[in-house]
């Protein structure tokens, strides 16, 4: 029996062009809702291929992780919303004054994708950190970057399953959104901080990203079922 779709499951579309990705999307219709587009795809296909996949019926979270000066990265946003994605990423790393005028830009915006900030990368531990001249930890990197996008009126992070619950915590009506999640057993890849669905979703996950457990699988279909088994069993499972 085929898994109930869950809108907690974001598949990532992490492919050069349009072709694999609508076939993909098209295979996992029946389980999944919400897709991702990130940077290569985007930079490939553009904002047709966002409203193909709204035509198709799906909801898109554009993770383009923007990060320049607060007039481009306004202007950006403004670009960006035209495809009616309803999630778009803007780096956390940019500032008050960047993550304000992306809030300013979203809001000038008729139905507008609700801003998230990327907090501190998944491929970023405490080593990466340090090469770049932060010399805090990753979780205290995230809970000061989301701090800045929260007085900039951001009310959506992106960070690690590491810090989902320090973010609930803080911020109890946020939406979490969760990449770095793999099932047991899978190759954790360039990511260091990762967790499983099931953790992820019990430190306070609202949304989990997964794009090579499900897209290098030898059958994505039987993948994604085994993924939202998992988040099933996790949500029936007493607290």
């Amino acid at each position: 029996m085929d898994a109930p779709i869950d809108s907690r499951l974001i598949v990532a579309l992490d492919f050069p062009s349009a072709a694999p990705a609508l076939a993909l999307a098209d295979r996992l219709s029946g389980l999944c809702r919400w897709f991702k587009v990130g940077l290569e795809l985007y930079l490939a296909e553009g904002n047709p291929l966002v409203a193909e996949l709204r035509r198709r019926g799906f909801s898109i979270f554009l993770d383009l992780k923007l990060h320049d000066i607060p007039n481009t990265v306004a202007g950006a946003v403004r670009t960006a919303a035209g495809a009616g994605a309803a999630f778009l990423t803007v780096h956390a790393a940019g500032g008050p004054a960047m993550l304000a005028a992306a809030a300013e830009a979203a809001a000038s915006i008729p139905s507008s994708p609700q801003l998230l900030a990327v907090t501190v990368l998944t491929s970023m531990d405490r080593g990466q950190l340090s090469a770049i001249g932060i010399d805090r930890s990753p979780a205290d990197q995230v809970l000061l970057l989301a701090g800045a996008a929260a007085g900039a009126g951001l009310s959506g992070f992106v960070t690690s399953p590491e810090e989902v619950s320090a973010l609930r915590r803080r911020y109890p009506s946020a939406t979490l959104v969760i990449p770095g999640i793999r099932p047991e057993g899978s190759f954790s890849a360039d990511q260091k901080r990762i967790a499983t669905p099931a953790a992820a979703l019990a430190a306070g996950a609202d949304y989990l990203v997964v794009g090579r457990p499900i897209t290098q699988a030898a059958d994505p279909t039987a993948a994604a079922q085994a993924i939202l088994a998992e988040m099933q069993h996790a949500s029936a499972a007493p607290a």
